[in-house]
C-alpha cells in the first residue's frame, strides 16, 4: 500500500484536508460506493498518525468483512478512492479561486437564459479578480476570459454597440504576449541546458512589435519577461538585464512566490552564463540574489531546498571569499536538503571550505565521506579532487584521476554544455603538467589559450597555476 499512487496522494494531505476528504466521500453527490467510504475511514487513522498502512489482506478484511481475499475487488476500491481524492483536490482549488468560480457561474447562468443573475455573477468575478495583488501572466489571461464572457453576454443582450471590442482585443494581446514571453524564457533555459533546437514561432515578430510599442512594456508581466529574454539572448547589452532586475525589484509584490522563485532562477542563470563565459562582473549580483532569495524563502519548496540552490549559493560565496557566510549557510540549510543527497552535499561543501583554508588533507577526507549521486555534484567533487592532487604534488594520483575523469565525461550523455567546460579543464590541466615551470614562453602561450577559450570549468584556478 505504501507504494500505491493513492497513498502517495493522500500522504500530502494536511490534517484539515484529511477531515474534509471524509465529508467529501460521505456525500452521495460525490460518492455512492460504500466500499470507498469504508476504505477511507479505515485508512484515515493511519494517515493522521503518519503510521504505515496495513497490508492489503488485512485492509481487505476490514473493508469487506470477508476472510477470502479478492485482489481485484480491493484494487477497484483503491482506484475509486484515488479518483475521489483527485476530484476533491480539483474542486477545492477551484472553489478557492472566487474569480474563476463566479466567471464559470456567469457562463452557466447566461446559457440558461438568466441574464440578470449572469451579470451579477460576472460583476462579482471582476471584483474578486481586482482584489488580487498579483498582476502576472495568469492575471492577464483571466482578465481576458472575463472580458470575453462579458462580450458574449452583451451579444445575447443585444448590446453590440456597447461592447468594448478594442478592450477585448487589447486584453487578448497582453495575455498572449505575456504568456509567449514567459514560455520563451523557460524554453530558452531548457534549450541551453540540453542543447535542443526549438522553433519559437512568432517570437521574433513579437519582439519587433514590442520594440515599436513601448507602452506595452509598462505592463510588468510583459516587461519582465521581455527584458529577461533579451538579456539571455543579448548578454552584451547590459541594459536589458538592468531593466529586468529593476522590474523584479520594483514589482515583486505583483508576482506570487513560486513565480518570483522562477524569476530569481532566470536572473541567476544569466549571471551563471556570464561567469561561465569568463565575466566575473556579475558574481556579486549573483551572490545578492541567493542571499535575498533565501532570506525571503523563495528557494524553499514545501520546506525543502534543492541541491542545485544549496550547491550554487555555497559556490558563489566561496568564490567571493564570503567563507563566514558559507560556513553558517551549509550548516543552517543542511536539514532542508533532500535526504538522499544531504550528506553528500554537506560533506562536499565542508571539503570546499577546508580547501579554501588550505587544509588539503582534511578536504580530501571530507570528499571521501559520502556518495555523490547528483551529476553536477559529481563533476564538482571530481574537479576539487583534481585541484587537491595538483596542488599537493600527487602526480601519479593526478594522472590516474584525469584519465578516469575523461572516461566519465565520454560516457555520460546528459551533460549538455557542461561537457565542453570540463573537457577544457582536463585538457588545460594536462598541459600544465607537461610544460616545465621554467618554460615561460610555453606557459604564456597556454595562458593566452585559456583566456581565449570561452567556456572552461575552474578557469580562474587554471590561470592562477600558469
Amino acid at each position: 500500500m505504501q507504494n500505491t499512487r493513492l497513498f502517495q496522494l493522500l500522504s500530502t494531505f494536511s490534517a484539515e484536508e484529511l477531515q474534509e476528504m471524509q465529508h467529501f466521500v460521505e456525500s452521495p453527490f460525490f460518492n455512492r460506493r460504500q466500499e470507498v467510504l469504508l476504505l477511507y475511514k479505515t485508512l484515515l487513522p493511519y494517515l493522521q498518525k503518519k503510521k504505515p498502512l496495513p497490508e492489503k489482506a488485512a485492509l481487505f478484511n476490514k473493508v469487506f468483512a470477508s476472510k477470502q481475499y479478492d485482489d481485484h475487488r480491493l484494487r477497484m476500491a483503491i482506484s475509486f478512492l484515488y479518483q475521489a481524492a483527485a476530484q476533491y483536490l480539483s474542486l477545492r482549488e477551484f472553489l478557492q479561486d472566487t474569480a474563476a468560480q463566479k466567471k464559470a457561474l456567469s457562463g452557466t447562468l447566461r446559457r440558461r437564459g438568466l441574464k440578470t443573475q449572469s451579470i451579477k455573477a460576472l460583476e462579482e468575478s471582476r471584483h474578486a479578480q481586482q482584489q488580487r495583488t498579483h498582476r502576472n501572466v495568469d492575471f492577464a489571461e483571466q482578465h481576458y476570459q472575463l472580458l470575453l464572457e462579458q462580450y458574449r453576454l452583451e451579444l445575447e443582450l443585444r448590446l453590440r454597440e456597447q461592447s468594448d471590442l478594442q478592450g477585448l482585443n487589447d486584453a487578448l494581446d497582453e495575455a498572449y504576449l505575456a504568456r509567449k514571453l514567459w514560455q520563451s524564457c523557460f524554453a530558452l533555459a531548457h534549450q541551453t541546458l540540453y542543447r535542443q533546437s526549438l522553433d519559437y514561432g512568432l517570437l521574433d515578430k513579437i519582439l519587433e512589435y514590442l520594440s515599436e510599442r513601448p507602452e506595452l512594456l509598462e505592463e510588468p508581466a510583459i516587461s519582465i519577461y521581455f527584458h529577461c529574454y533579451r538579456a539571455l539572448t543579448e548578454p552584451a547589452d547590459t541594459a536589458h538585464f538592468q531593466r529586468f532586475q529593476g522590474t523584479l525589484q520594483a514589482a515583486a509584490a505583483l508576482f506570487p512566490a513560486d513565480e518570483l522563485r522562477d524569476l530569481f532562477v532566470l536572473a541567476l542563470n544569466f549571471c551563471s552564463r556570464q561567469y561561465n563565459a569568463g565575466n566575473n562582473a556579475y558574481l556579486p549580483e549573483q551572490f545578492r540574489l541567493y542571499q535575498e532569495g533565501l532570506e525571503r524563502g523563495y528557494f524553499l519548496t514545501e520546506g525543502s531546498l534543492s541541491a542545485y540552490t544549496y550547491q550554487n549559493a555555497a559556490t558563489i560565496g566561496i568564490i567571493l571569499g564570503e567563507t563566514a557566510w558559507v560556513d553558517d549557510f551549509v550548516d543552517r540549510y543542511k536539514a532542508f536538503l533532500p535526504a538522499e543527497q544531504r550528506e553528500g552535499l554537506y560533506h562536499f561543501n565542508r571539503a570546499r571550505l577546508a580547501y579554501q583554508r588550505r587544509n588539503l588533507g582534511e578536504a580530501l577526507e571530507l570528499l571521501q565521506k559520502a556518495e555523490y549521486r547528483d551529476l553536477m555534484l559529481q563533476l564538482a567533487a571530481r574537479s576539487l579532487q583534481l585541484k587537491i592532487y595538483f596542488e599537493s604534488g600527487a602526480d601519479r594520483l593526478l594522472e590516474s584521476h584525469l584519465a578516469a575523469f575523461q572516461t566519465f565525461l565520454r560516457r555520460r550523455k546528459d551533460l549538455g554544455y557542461h561537457r565542453d567546460n570540463y573537457q577544457h579543464l582536463l585538457y588545460f590541466t594536462q598541459k600544465l603538467i607537461e610544460i616545465p615551470d621554467f618554460d615561460k614562453k610555453a606557459r604564456a602561450s597556454l595562458r593566452q589559450k585559456i583566456e581565449a577559450t570561452p567556456s572552461v570549468a575552474e578557469k580562474e584556478w587554471l590561470l592562477g597555476r600558469v
